[in-house]
């Protein structure tokens, strides 16, 4: 680990300041230390923003409030989280260990690096890491890589659980900056890779994330599917959050967001569109499989989660609309 300096945050425009100048914000720390270890991201100036504040649960328009210094152990334990949108509160507890999960914040899950090998290998190539310097995972050993939203440049998987259950909820994210204050739906807080998957974030310099807006619970059922190499403290190889209203025997309302599969947290609206109308039955995860998957680019060794995740919208389905397996 590179020397760097150390800095406590003394307000919210000290910290933009800071940041715009070129610091590194640190919360939790459970992924950029291990960044900083690797020397894969080397910081000369650390503001810890601890100091902030946002660190509270609260209920607005309906909906909920949640502090981007809010760790995600306390935010899938919240009685509001697990009574209304328990699809979060299962993604969360499906995330990482429980020592993580007591450190890390909101805002840091968000934005958290992928986990690509390549990434995290200083002597192989990666234009996230390195722009420009190709991208090895293309021909490699890419089990763990996306299949959606990747190009020639990059195929790394985004590795968050949390921000795909926001992004099936709708979820907002508010920020301030030089600018002033504004709020981006999660969905579009990321940028797909194209030709400069070192840019991740649609984040304007000196802008920092101080809340997720959470909006009224939605109707239907919820949950939230994991399939991974073990059983606990492993990243997602798929996984959906998933939102159901059925009424009458057909399906009404449909959210479905994917990890594991994509660039981003993944959403098609195409897909959910395919289930409106549709009987509760196999027919129904058929007919939005197939158009999920229509884009998907497989690259050898992550070949295998297209099919796999065919089977994890059936199974998703089948809970959400309570049909028989």
């Amino acid at each position: 680990m590179k020397l760097f300096d150390y800095h406590k945050a003394t307000g919210l425009s000290d910290a933009q300041t800071k940041t715009a100048a070129g610091a590194t914000l640190i919360a939790g720390g459970t992924n950029l230390l291990d960044l900083m270890k690797l020397e894969i991201q080397t910081p000369e100036v650390l503001v810890d923003i601890n100091p902030l504040g946002e660190d509270e649960i609260a209920e607005q328009d309906g909906g909920l409030r949640v502090g981007a210094l809010v760790r995600n152990a306390a935010l899938a334990a919240h009685p509001l989280v697990r009574q209304r949108y328990p699809v979060l509160s299962r993604a969360l507890l499906s995330g990482a260990s429980g020592q993580i999960r007591n450190k890390a914040t909101t805002a840091g899950n968000l934005l958290q690096r992928t986990r690509c090998a390549y990434f995290y290998d200083t002597a192989s190539a990666c234009n996230k890491r390195a722009p420009g310097s190709g991208c090895d995972a293309l021909e490699g050993r890419n089990r763990m890589n996306a299949i959606l939203g990747v190009s020639e440049h990059c195929i790394a998987a985004h590795p968050s659980d949390m921000a795909v259950a926001m992004v099936a909820l709708d979820a907002e994210v508010a920020v301030e900056g030089p600018e002033g204050a504004r709020r981006i739906a999660l969905e579009d807080l990321y940028r797909l890779p194209q030709d400069r998957p070192d840019q991740e974030t649609t984040l304007h310099p000196g802008e920092v994330i101080t809340a997720v807006i959470l909006p009224p619970p939605p109707k239907g059922r919820q949950t939230y599917l994991k399939v991974r190499d073990r059983a606990s403290y492993a990243f997602a190889l798929a996984s959906v959050a998933g939102i159901v209203s059925v009424d009458n025997g057909r399906i009404t309302a449909a959210a479905l967001a994917f990890g594991g599969i994509g660039a981003k947290p993944w959403r098609n609206r195409a897909a959910e569109a395919a289930l409106l109308g549709q009987a509760v039955g196999p027919q129904a995860a058929e007919a939005a499989a197939d158009v999920l998957l229509a884009d998907a680019v497989c690259h050898g060794d992550n070949a295998f989660k297209s099919a796999l995740t065919r089977r994890l919208i059936h199974r998703a389905l089948r809970e959400l609309t309570g049909e028989t397996a």
